[in-house]
């Protein structure tokens, strides 16, 4: 049988993963920092750069949904560093990307001996996308309709406690940027009545492009999404990602999103159903590619492939409002989710934090 080649989202999955990785050889550093008096939270945006160029590397339009994914495979590692359960945070660091952290768990404890894991897993990733048990995408249900999330926190003794969708905007610009927007403020109205407590947010990347082609769309774009987080139900925090980068991306259609909401009817229901080999979070079992020496040769081919990346600059300049800017995003959403819960909860990502609360303090003394 002749060996199918990897989908572009296969082969993007591939890179992000061995990007984070790499960035993880030593544990999730604390993005925590206390310059001096003043406690920091202190994005990875080395990290985002490398992720950005994945796309452009591939050749991946927005249609195949890898550019916009390099963004919440990003906000997934930073809620990891912070401190939250890596297994709570979706998408996950491996296949399958949503999946419940008390079966992940459960996997965890069962012994390897025998092959009562590997019996374990092969049950889930046969039965457990047609069940809902794990799936590719994250589908929480609102108020009125249930809304596709691309980074969520969620346990099932707490339900959802992070929320945060995502936008990539990198041509068209005046074509779409109203529409996106647009969509967000409703999602967010939608989520927010049937979740309340949950830490709402909304990251939007932006290719520098748009001051160029479109610079009234620009001004006008930011200062709506500054509007988007300060009403109290809508999004606790907004974030802007200004992205610049020489060479042109794959070329879309007028309009590339897929449908998020509705039911589960069309054919993004069937595609998680059927084993896809396009399907954007690959279940696919592990093959004979499982050896020691195979997986260091792959390691070494995707670590080729990363050095040669397209640059991607993450601009922080007098563009970008200091509301939208991306530390202030993580942190703020970090900061909500640890005080509407109690003590005894989350309590990783509470050390971490508190350790730089400290650390300022005494320099303060």
């Amino acid at each position: 049988m002749p060996i199918r080649k990897p989908s572009v989202a296969e082969q993007g999955w591939a890179l992000f993963d061995r990007i984070v990785e790499r960035a993880t050889t030593a544990g999730h550093t604390s993005p925590w920092t206390a310059d001096g008096r003043v406690v920091e939270y202190r994005p990875d945006f080395e990290t985002l750069r490398l992720l950005l160029g994945v796309p452009l590397h591939l050749g991946a339009n927005s249609q195949s949904g890898v550019p916009a994914l390099a963004l919440d495979v990003w906000i997934g590692y930073e809620l990891r560093r912070a401190g939250f359960h890596p297994d709570a945070v979706w998408p996950r660091e491996s296949d399958p990307r949503i999946m419940p952290a008390a079966l992940a768990a459960l996997l965890e404890a069962t012994p390897a001996r025998g092959g009562e894991r590997a019996a374990l897993e092969e049950r889930i990733r046969i039965s457990g996308s047609k069940s809902g048990l794990v799936a590719g995408k994250a589908k929480i249900l609102g108020k009125n309709y249930q809304k596709q999330v691309d980074v969520v926190l969620s346990d099932w003794r707490t339900g959802p406690e992070m929320l945060i969708s995502t936008k990539r905007m990198d041509s068209s610009f005046g074509k779409n940027a109203a529409n996106r927007v647009e969509e967000s403020y409703g999602d967010a109205k939608n989520l927010r009545l049937r979740h309340p407590l949950a830490s709402l947010g909304f990251v939007f990347g932006l290719r520098t492009t748009i001051y160029e082609k479109e610079s009234a769309k620009a001004a006008w774009l930011i200062d709506l999404l500054g509007k988007l987080g300060q009403e109290d139900d809508a999004y606790d925090a907004v974030a802007l990602v200004l992205m610049e980068y020489a060479q042109d991306p794959p070329a879309d259609g007028d309009d590339v999103d897929e449908p998020e909401s509705g039911p589960e009817t069309g054919p993004e229901a069937a595609l998680e159903t059927t084993g896809d080999p396009d399907q954007l979070f690959s279940l696919d079992a592990p093959g004979a590619a499982d050896t020691a020496a195979a997986q260091a040769a792959a390691r070494a081919e995707l670590d080729a492939a990363i050095a040669v990346l397209p640059p991607v600059s993450i601009v922080l300049d007098d563009r970008v409002p200091d509301e939208l800017h991306p530390a202030r995003f993580l942190r703020a959403m970090v900061e909500r989710t640890l005080a509407i819960t109690p003590v005894d909860h989350h309590a990783e990502a509470r050390v971490r934090r508190d350790a730089a609360v400290r650390a300022a303090r005494a320099a303060a003394r």
